[in-house]
């Protein structure tokens, strides 16, 4: 119940900020931040840039050194606007990373292959930073191959500062 609330609460206050929001020109712009969106639940420092209106590239690298349970994972991939709001750029795009995850020792390597789909928005007097949300598909493979989807919570929102 109280998730909910709390979803609920973050929905109302982007719902209503966002009538404030006007987005951003990103061409040729360097965005720095961070997201969670590996195959392994990891947080990822992440790199954006746009070289021109409607095609950017992204990059994502997570390290967790943690004895006998270390993940790593680095990332890159292509996000493509297909059409801008007032507020907010609607985008598709894929992402293909590298991963390795160790458990009590085991340690396993692969890769991780994701179709995305998602929203990047921002708000007035913060033109700067961006909050986006994305969901897909991705197909896993570490011991095992797995498919899954992905789907971003606003707790799970990628925070980006472009400079």
């Amino acid at each position: 119940m109280r998730l909910t609330a709390a979803f609920l609460s973050i929905f109302v206050a982007f719902v209503g900020f966002s009538s404030m929001a006007s987005a951003k020109e990103l061409v040729n712009r360097l965005g720095i931040g961070v997201k969670n969106d590996t195959s392994i639940n990891i947080p990822a420092l992440s790199v954006k840039y746009w070289p021109n209106p409607e095609i950017g590239v992204v990059g994502g690298l997570a390290i967790d050194t943690e004895k006998d349970n270390s993940r790593f994972a680095l990332s890159g991939g292509v996000h493509r606007i297909v059409f801008k709001e007032d507020n907010m750029n609607f985008f598709m795009g894929g992402e293909l990373g590298l991963i390795n995850r160790e458990i009590a020792g085991d340690k396993q390597s692969g890769f991780y292959l994701s179709g995305l789909f998602g929203a990047e928005f921002f708000f007035a007097g913060l033109e700067n930073l961006s909050l986006s949300f994305q969901g897909g598909v991705g197909v896993v493979s570490l011991k095992d191959v797995r498919f899954r989807t992905i789907g971003d919570t606003p707790m799970q929102a990628a925070v980006t500062f472009y400079f």
